[in-house]
């Protein structure tokens, strides 16, 4: 079984066009990533997959590897099951799917995140959730939210606070979700072919397509945070040490 990785990277970007490029202590932020995710001890191969040729070109500059994906996919999934296609992934192995906008990525996050599709066969996608305490974090719509069963299991992702607290009594423990996903690869494939339902639609957040039709999520609580670049003020925040 060959465990991948897979940084899916677009230039167009309503938010921050140009981002993957963006400069960050000298270096374009893709590279950050990739560098970090080489870094992993349990990725064998990291791959970037793009559909421009700026950003294919840096990677393969700074000595990555990268590939052309259709310009046509509508989200970074897509981008990532077609590059599994395109690296003739079989069935069994596992896709990580690497957020190209995360230079602080930890490299023991993907190994917190491979973990459970590694112990049980019957997962076919994981990701991470961190915990939170901040209030404004926990109401903030752009901080996604996620509870889980007795079996470390999503039960819902959400932008709005979830579990709701009625006091009074001890608040609960509130899971930031992380932004990184692994798949089985045929279980990947057989995802970009679902249509979106109402709840994904509702609250912008493609995982839940998975819970929608009955697929699990394993939910590893891990405590790397792996903050986001989504905006020019993120990547200013870094450059200043406020990440």
């Amino acid at each position: 079984m060959r465990i991948v990785g897979i940084i899916p990277a677009r230039y167009g970007s309503t938010r921050f066009p140009g981002k993957p490029l963006a400069d960050l202590w000298g270096k374009p932020l893709i590279q950050h990533v990739y560098e970090r995710a080489r870094s992993s001890e349990i990725l064998e191969k990291v791959v970037v997959a793009t559909d421009d040729e700026r950003i294919l070109r840096t990677v393969r500059d700074f000595g990555g590897e990268a590939l052309m994906t259709s310009p046509e996919h509508t989200c970074g999934t897509e981008r990532i099951a077609e590059a599994a296609g395109i690296l003739g992934l079989a069935d069994g192995d596992i896709v990580v799917n690497i957020q190209g906008d995360q230079p602080l990525l930890a490299p023991e996050a993907l190994e917190d995140l491979v973990r459970p599709l590694l112990l049980s066969g019957e997962i076919p996608m994981a990701t991470l959730a961190i915990p939170m305490e901040n209030p404004e974090e926990i109401e903030d719509p752009n901080r996604v939210k996620v509870v889980l069963d007795r079996q470390g299991r999503a039960l819902y992702f959400s932008r709005s606070p979830i579990p709701y607290f009625r006091p009074p009594g001890k608040s609960p423990q509130y899971l930031r979700h992380i932004g990184l996903y692994a798949y089985r690869k045929e279980f990947l494939d057989l995802f970009v072919t679902l249509p979106p339902g109402e709840l994904e639609q509702a609250e912008k957040l493609e995982q839940l397509r998975a819970l929608e039709n009955g697929y699990p999520i394993a939910v590893t609580i891990t405590p790397y945070a792996c903050p986001e670049v989504d905006t020019p003020e993120d990547l200013e925040r870094l450059r200043e040490g406020r990440g």
